[in-house]
């Protein structure tokens, strides 16, 4: 499938304007290392004037084609062997995943292995869309990440807040959230990131739409303020989605943007991750995998699953709402993997970095990381070969992202197991992806 890509450039006025259009094919190869499909159309409305000389013309040209290719930037693709990987143990993978979609446990799925900061493996499978008709999937597809959100926007939104000097970790949450409430110990910022805070796993959405009207996220941060807690903070870990939102208003009030906005200006936009984003439009929700069938036949898609980021947050929510795709997940992962910069661009401190996939001495036996998850009960979705310096997210649509710094290897994988009902299931599938893709790393290489 070529897509149609639109440039207009004007040149400094002279004499009489001559529009001159130029059509190119182009190899994916040689001009488009950042486009997704194999090859697109340029079509270059170039406004120069008559006493414009040839290589101006082409210098106009090639400036053109610079803008196409300098923004969309993906991780080089190699052949797994190139990095250490046995590709015939590593296509085992394709079995496994062909097998829950036998078994309906997924429509569909997008695999990715990036090791050594390149594309090793990158396939898809199945379906993206079984109803109301079938749409095949392919390696460009956006998904509803879900709770992976939680690390791919707001841990990280907030650990920037932090080398900036404008939050520490061990701030009172009600420095920043007036009248937030606790009971005799005080909730610090680590404790929302931790999982440790004692807030409620979930809320009544009905209830809150009922009282504070659909969508109200001041409404909802009011709630969640004054909710019962659970258990003093710092003693127990319980998986709670309000700890992330709680987290979305801090970086709001901090940064005094928007949620989407801070995200994106300072993760997605420095990255060039270009698929990636909160209530998707354009070419974005075009490529968007659809989820749950709700009331009535429509299917969401480019919607948030998540009836709190839905009806409550409107979209944008720290515990759920982003979308992207497997390419955009790479270049985040690469640039973890590298200390927090990939292609020139940083977005973290190497120190931070490790800070985050590193479990606080405080809280080391909850299992979890300020924004990721290394051994609490939820993940079983890095399987049991890798290294036990490996952390990882799932997100409840059928999500997840491992990552292995020892190994410097990272697996992705996504799936919309919740397509057409919420029945299917990848936690088995997850395990074995994961064991199969650490068996085909070849030892000393």
């Amino acid at each position: 499938m070529r897509s149609v890509l639109l440039t207009t450039l004007n040149l400094p006025k002279r004499n009489t304007k001559v529009h001159y259009f130029l059509r190119l094919s182009i190899s994916l190869r040689i001009f488009t290392a950042g486009c997704r499909s194999k090859s697109h159309i340029f079509v270059l409305k170039i406004n120069v004037y008559d006493d414009m000389n040839k290589t101006r013309f082409l210098l106009a040209v090639f400036f053109c084609l610079c803008l196409h290719t300098a923004t969309a930037q993906q991780l080089k693709k190699v052949a797994p062997g190139q990095v250490g990987l046995d590709a015939a143990k590593l296509q085992q993978t394709d079995n496994i995943i062909q097998q829950a979609i036998d078994k309906k446990e997924i429509p569909g799925a997008v695999l990715a292995v990036v090791r050594r900061g390149k594309m090793a493996y990158l396939k898809a499978y199945g379906n993206k869309q079984v109803y109301p008709t079938v749409e095949p999937m392919d390696v460009n597809t956006v998904f509803d990440m879900a709770s992976c959100t939680k690390p791919m926007a707001t841990a990280i939104s907030m650990l920037i807040l932090t080398e900036r000097g404008l939050v520490r970790l061990q701030d009172n949450v009600n420095m920043y959230i007036p009248g937030f409430t606790f009971m005799t110990r005080d909730i610090e910022v680590l404790n929302l990131m931790t999982h440790t805070s004692g807030l409620p796993a979930y809320a009544p959405e009905e209830t809150l739409k009922k009282r504070y009207g659909s969508p109200n996220p001041a409404g909802f941060m009011e709630y969640i303020a004054s909710c019962k807690r659970d258990f003093e903070p710092g003693t127990k870990m319980q998986y709670s989605c309000l700890n992330y939102i709680t987290l979305q208003h801090i970086i709001e009030n901090v940064s005094t943007k928007s949620f989407r906005d801070f995200a994106k200006e300072n993760i997605y936009d420095v990255l060039g991750m270009t698929h990636t984003d909160f209530n998707p439009t354009g070419e974005t929700l075009e490529r968007c995998a659809p989820t749950s069938r709700l009331k009535g036949t429509e299917v969401l898609k480019g919607v948030v699953h998540d009836p709190l980021a839905r009806e409550l947050n409107g979209g944008v929510s720290g515990n759920a709402g982003l979308f992207s795709d497997a390419n955009d997940i790479a270049i985040l992962v690469a640039a973890l993997q590298n200390g927090g910069e990939w292609n020139g661009k940083r977005i973290l401190q190497p120190q931070t970095v490790k800070l985050m996939r590193s479990l606080p001495e405080s809280l080391k036996a909850f299992g979890r990381t300020p924004g990721w998850d290394m051994s609490s009960v939820y993940a079983s979705c890095k399987g049991s070969l890798l290294s036990p310096a490996t952390y990882c997210h799932t997100g409840y649509t059928g999500t997840s992202i491992v990552i292995d710094p020892d190994n410097d290897i990272a697996i992705i994988l996504l799936t919309n197991r919740v397509h057409p009902v919420d029945k299917g299931s990848v936690v088995k599938l997850r395990k074995m992806v994961a064991d199969a893709v650490a068996g085909a790393m070849i030892r000393g290489k």
